[in-house]
């Protein structure tokens, strides 16, 4: 399993229109093959209610880079959701946890 995350700054002013079009999109990746779940998380702290946290599992690497970012439902995920990102987010993978508690 590894877990692609990504922090997503939204224009501000945007956040409702981004999370009804995140609604929309969120259909696109579920039904992608290796996908396991998605969170979507909004930041609490002042003054950064415009930056969200996503983070997606995925069975392999593959599954995402190949698979979903090649996919037909990928092209309409970035024309839901790219033109709310100022700058543009960038995302990262990792593997297996190395510590928990």
């Amino acid at each position: 399993m590894i877990l692609e995350s990504a922090l997503l700054d939204v224009v501000p002013g945007q956040e409702e229109a981004f999370l009804a079009a995140f609604a929309e999109a969120r259909p696109l990746i579920t039904v992608q093959r290796g996908f396991r779940s998605l969170e979507l998380r909004r930041c609490l702290d002042a003054g950064r209610g415009s930056r969200f946290l996503l983070q997606v599992e995925w069975e392999n690497l593959a599954d995402h880079t190949e698979g979903f970012r090649r996919s037909a439902e990928y092209r309409r995920w970035r024309e839901l959701l790219h033109r709310y990102y100022a700058p543009f987010p960038e995302v990262e993978h990792y593997g297996e946890p190395v510590l928990s508690a």
